[in-house]
């Protein structure tokens, strides 16, 4: 049976919704959690409540579980090294961290304005950005001192972000950016023995309820509920296991469907001799449909 016996994990925006059934799954696995969630809304307005990351950790302590909550933004470049910081005073060590926390503030691109745009990137982009780069030092140091550890690294990215939803140009960016960056920390990583992959999940939170059309599409339905964000986190626990040896891969899950995703392909090429003249491409180019491609926010 497939554990995470001994392995301390970090999971972002951990008091509800996906990142609530990753730190549940991840302690029934055994490992040590960290619990880490500012309380905050979807928008992620309100004050600091310890309440969400509080009630996940003692209901993994009252299942004989070890977990520790954490409270603040991991957008904050001191509360994400503070947050590194508390996982291995307190459980000697860091091997999993789980960048989950995010928001929404969705809203078409001409009446965005830019506090909306500054939010949902600092807090999905920066808020990936912050806890990666303290637990990479944490974790190169590790290796200099001839300990490495077996660590792994799963981002949350989105369909929205590979391959573009209308209304949602902030949280598209960011999570095209959590994409981009899986792959670059997964090379930089490889030599210090960290592992990075990302999830792009399609499962009913609110946040995804709060997006505009989805609400219904995520709707309960008889039998098996392929949106439950429970099906998502065995993916999580996967790519966190000491012995998984995959990296640089991005993966959409819904139910029980997993999508292994590439980013930007060839998929036609134009040559010439030498430099192109407008002309030239004009004519080369004609065949190329107009408009832009139709949006299908599949898995």
């Amino acid at each position: 049976m497939s554990t995470l016996q001994g392995r301390v994990a970090i999971i972002t925006g951990a008091g509800r919704g996906l990142g609530r059934e990753h730190a549940l799954l991840f302690a029934k696995l055994g490992a040590q959690v960290v619990v880490n969630d500012n309380g905050g809304a979807p928008d992620g307005s309100g004050d600091l409540d310890r309440a969400p990351a509080e009630e996940v950790a003692g209901l993994i302590r009252a299942h004989g579980g070890e977990a520790v909550a954490h409270v603040g933004s991991v957008s904050d470049w001191g509360t994400a090294q503070e947050l590194i910081g508390v996982a291995v005073d307190t459980f000697g060590g860091l091997d999993v961290l789980v960048n989950n926390a995010g928001i929404l503030r969705d809203r078409m691109l001409v009446n965005m304005s830019e506090a909306e745009w500054d939010a949902v990137i600092d807090v999905h982009l920066k808020g990936h950005f912050a806890p990666l780069h303290h637990a990479a030092a944490y974790w190169r140091g590790q290796a200099k001192q001839g300990t490495p550890r077996a660590a792994a690294v799963i981002n949350t990215s989105s369909g929205s972000g590979l391959r573009g939803n209308p209304g949602q140009a902030n949280y598209a960016s960011a999570k095209a950016g959590i994409a981009a960056m899986t792959v670059v920390a997964a090379r930089e990583l490889e030599r210090y023995g960290v592992r990075v992959n990302a999830i792009a999940p399609v499962a009913r939170t609110r946040l995804t309820m709060a997006t505009p059309g989805l609400s219904d599409r995520l709707g309960a339905g008889d039998g098996f509920d392929e949106f439950a964000p429970e099906n998502v986190s065995p993916l999580v626990a996967w790519l966190a296991l000491a012995d998984c040896q995959v990296s640089g891969q991005v993966f959409t899950v819904m139910g029980g469907h997993i999508s292994l995703q590439q980013g930007w392909s060839v998929q036609e090429n134009f040559d010439s001799g030498g430099r192109w003249t407008v002309d030239e491409l004009a004519k080369a180019l004609a065949g190329l449909p107009a408009g832009p491609p139709p949006f299908a926010m599949s898995v």
